[in-house]
Parts: C-alpha cells; structure tokens; sequence
C-alpha cells in the first residue's frame, strides 16, 4: 500500500513499497483510509525498503484548488448570513409597523400587553439582524483570505520549478543593484536581507527541481 509521507511544509511524498516510473498514476491511502490516485514525478529517497516520491493528485486538486473551495465555502456563508441579516431586519420593522412612530406604552389600555410584546420581539429581531451582519462581514473576511491563498505557488505544485526560478533572479538583481549601488540602500541591513533572500530562494528553487524538475528534459 502507498501513504503519504509529510516531506516539509506543504509537500507530502508517496511512501511506497515498490519502484514506479514518472508519469506512473497510484491509489496514495490517507490516514484515514482514504485512496487518492495521484500521478508519480519523481524518486525523492529510497530507504529501509521504502521508496518516495514526489506525486500531484490525478484530480487536479492541490492547495490552490483547495483553498478556491474555502473561499467559494466562506462567500456562500457570508451571502447566506447577510440575506438572514436582511431578513431579521424586515421583520423587526414589520412587528411594529402598526404602532404609530413614537406612540408610548398606553399603560392600562388594552393595548399595553400587544404593544409590550411587539416591541420585545422587535428588538429581538434587530438584535439577530446585526448579530447576523457581523457574522457575515467575519466569514466575507475568511472567504478573502482564502481567495489570497489560492494564488499561492508552494513546493507542493510542479509550477514551482519556474515560479522559484523567476524569483531568484528577481532577487539575484536587486542583491547586484544594491552591492553596486544602483539600487539606494533604506536602511543598513538592505544588502543583508537582499542576500538572505537569495539564499531562501536559491534553496527552494535547488528543492523544487528535485521535486519536479525532469532530468531527461
């Protein structure tokens, strides 16, 4: 059987029992007994019997895909909470509309028990009205946070062989341009911080080669 295996953040290999090929699809079992077919790229390490490799689910799901569902999850919360917002707010006013604006408590009369009653259901409603606006504006919030995410490129995606690439040599030339003073220095650790960059992003990149990257390309 082939589990995943966490390999570092955001990366889960296959840890499988026997050899298989780039390209190969497999059944990859969660913890929970669940089977996802997933597609083999490439032979990450080979240990006590165990081979790993790195592999992408055959469905097309990833992180990117999984947080536009968050997000799609979130906004529909967030519609829902509103439209109930709306509602409890037209109810509030319905409850009253048939008491003149600003007529008191007719204490005494007929009308105190209805009037008392409808006042209390009315500020009940317009209670759950802005309670329910909250709600909506806190998951409108989480929908836009997880719309942010799903354009996130991680080492769990084969786009991030170029991704990385890319952001190397960005900052490769902004390291050069401030060594050389074509690029004005901020503050007195801009160079420091612009060859840490560097060396942050020369390692994701030399990791996401060996995740993704075809040597017979």
């Amino acid at each position: 059987m082939n589990t995943y295996y966490k390999y570092c953040e955001n990366v889960f290999l296959a840890k499988c029992e026997g050899k298989h090929e780039r390209g190969d699809i497999i059944p990859v079992t969660t913890k929970y007994g669940k089977e996802n077919d997933s597609i083999v790229f490439n032979l990450i390490a080979e240990k006590d019997g165990f081979f790993y490799y790195s592999i992408i689910r055959a469905d097309g799901m990833n992180t990117q895909e999984w947080a536009k569902k968050k997000a799609e999850r979130w906004g529909k919360a967030a519609d829902n909470a509103e439209k109930k917002s709306t509602q409890f707010y037209e109810t509030s006013h319905k409850l009253v509309e048939h008491i003149p604006l600003g007529q008191p408590i007719l204490v005494g009369h007929h009308s105190e028990g209805y009037h008392r009653r409808a006042l209390d259901k009315s500020w009940s409603a317009m209670g759950k009205s802005v309670e329910m606006d909250k709600k909506a504006a806190q998951y409108e919030n989480k929908s836009e946070f997880w719309e942010r995410k799903s354009t996130v490129i991680n080492l769990s995606m084969p786009e991030s062989v170029e991704y990385f690439e890319y952001k190397l040599q960005k900052a490769k030339e902004v390291h050069e341009g401030l060594k050389n003073g074509t690029i004005a220095r901020t503050h007195s650790f801009s160079l420091v911080y612009a060859k840490k960059e560097v060396n942050e992003l020369e390692s994701k990149f030399k990791l996401a080669v060996k995740l993704w990257g075809d040597e017979n390309a």
